[in-house]
């Protein structure tokens, strides 16, 4: 059994979301963006969080690659699709196929810099596109350095470590810095011993 809380894809105000410690809440068939230093952190919380198969797009060039004890941490093993692109535009050209084609909840692109608003509408479409297949209601997750700042996203979500976190213990704030139907809110992310909890914080 897991140690970490339920993470669980539940409707929320009407709406189906993708949820996870229970007040982190995405709307399906939309796309999404993820900045900061601990985005990748984040993403894979939320991969956690989906069930089935998590398709994960990073750049060729990109120095590293997920942790594998990491990621077994956060999802079963065998669920996370490992590709990589040439090119920035190769990325979210591959994006858009795999939503569209509606077989995969999540589809992750570890991006370069933020897309501008034509290529993140395109990622919507798709979504929809393939929603209405009737497989899935796929998500898409865009990771971005810095503050973000892709055009026209769903939502915006920034996570960063907090210094000086107790012995034993990581620590992040997280913070919902953009959503249509939502206001801007912040969040301090606790981990110990495998552990997540999530608390409320203030906004500054």
């Amino acid at each position: 059994m897991s140690p970490n809380p339920p993470l669980t894809r539940a409707p929320h105000r009407g709406h189906p979301m993708l949820t996870a410690l229970g007040e982190i809440a995405l709307p399906l068939v939309r796309a999404h963006e993820l900045c900061g230093p601990a985005r990748h952190m984040l993403a894979l919380v939320l991969a956690g969080a989906a069930s089935g198969p998590v398709i994960w797009l990073r750049p060729a060039w990109a120095p590293g690659r997920p942790y594998p004890d990491r990621l077994a941490e956060r999802m079963a093993s065998g669920r996370l699709i490992l590709m990589t692109r040439k090119r920035a535009a190769d990325l979210l050209c591959s994006m858009e196929e795999a939503l569209r084609a509606g077989v995969v909840p999540l589809v992750v692109a570890d991006l370069p810099e933020p897309p501008p608003l034509t290529p993140v509408r395109r990622l919507h479409l798709a979504a929809e596109a393939g929603a209405a297949i009737g497989r899935c209601l796929p998500l898409g997750l865009i990771l971005t350095p810095g503050p973000g700042g892709a055009a026209g996203v769903e939502t915006r979500w920034h996570m960063a470590p907090c210094p000086c976190p107790a012995p034993g213990r990581s620590e992040w704030r997280l913070e919902r810095r953009r959503a249509r139907n939502a206001p801007p809110a912040a969040w301090r992310l606790c981990e110990t011993g495998g552990r997540l909890v999530l608390s409320r914080a203030a906004m500054d």
